[in-house]
């Protein structure tokens, strides 16, 4: 399944540092692939229709939808702790 970017994503990501960025594509690699693969501890987000929330690392989260068979994430924030 194909990754794409709602505009706050990219520029997210594009703010994120280096090392960070290698985590969040290494974590969206693993999403195409499987999206119960237990390092993204993917969940559907609470409360919510439809939004997933995935982990990049213990700090930061991406939450996506899949609609029309992609994954669209919308978001790449730190985890609220």
């Amino acid at each position: 399944m194909k990754t794409e970017f709602s505009a706050r994503a990219a520029r997210d990501y594009k703010n994120l540092p280096p090392e960070l960025r290698a985590l969040v594509r290494k974590q969206l690699n693993l999403l195409r692939d499987n999206l119960r693969h237990p390092s993204l501890n993917a969940k559907k987000y609470g409360g919510t229709d439809g939004v997933w929330q995935g982990r990049v690392n213990r700090d930061y989260r991406f939450y996506f939808e899949i609609p029309d068979g992609a994954y669209r994430i919308n978001s790449i924030v730190p985890h609220p702790k």
